[in-house]
């Protein structure tokens, strides 16, 4: 039988800073260092796709809802590029938040694979919202994150090569 607690404590996943002005880097780092309680000395690199912004790459470790609470904690800066991943966790969906100047903050969960997963009620409301097409085609866009990853795709790829940090969040 299983205990009563059938959900994961613990899960990893990460942030992926896309582009950030080279000022905003060190708060950057102590936004990370405050929320995981655990410091972040990330290795930052030139982000190809825009020229004189910087990038950084930090894998996390830490109770279940950490990817809300950095998302949350980099959203402070409007003009940071962000990607914050949670990774699905026994009895839990994974997240992902994107966050794209003039976009502001997207948030979709996730499946074991990366799928973004779109629930029936969540479709029921589209369908019942809409009276033609297109317009359920806009709301799936938005439901999907279309338009962050198509804005985020360049810097994902200007991202190449640039080292990846470990934190672990302290428990206890």
């Amino acid at each position: 039988m299983r205990a009563l607690s059938q959900f994961a404590d613990l899960t990893t996943g990460v942030v992926y800073v896309h582009s950030s002005p080279t000022a905003l880097c060190p708060h950057v780092e102590w936004a990370l260092s405050s929320t995981l309680d655990a410091r972040a000395n990330l290795k930052w690199s030139a982000q190809e796709a825009s020229p004189g912004l910087q990038r950084a790459t930090v894998d996390w470790t830490g109770p279940v809802g950490t990817g809300a609470r950095l998302a949350n904690a980099l959203r402070e800066w409007s003009a940071l590029r962000f990607e914050v991943t949670e990774n699905a966790s026994e009895g839990v969906d994974g997240e992902r938040f994107c966050h794209v100047p003039g976009l502001g903050l997207w948030r979709g969960s996730m499946s074991a694979n990366g799928d973004v997963i779109i629930g029936e009620l969540q479709l029921r409301a589209m369908i019942d919202a809409e009276s033609d097409g297109a317009g359920l085609v806009g709301r799936l866009d938005i439901a999907l994150g279309t338009a962050w990853d198509e804005a985020l795709e360049p810097y994902r790829m200007g991202g190449a090569g640039a080292e990846v940090t470990w934190l672990h969040q302290r428990v206890g």
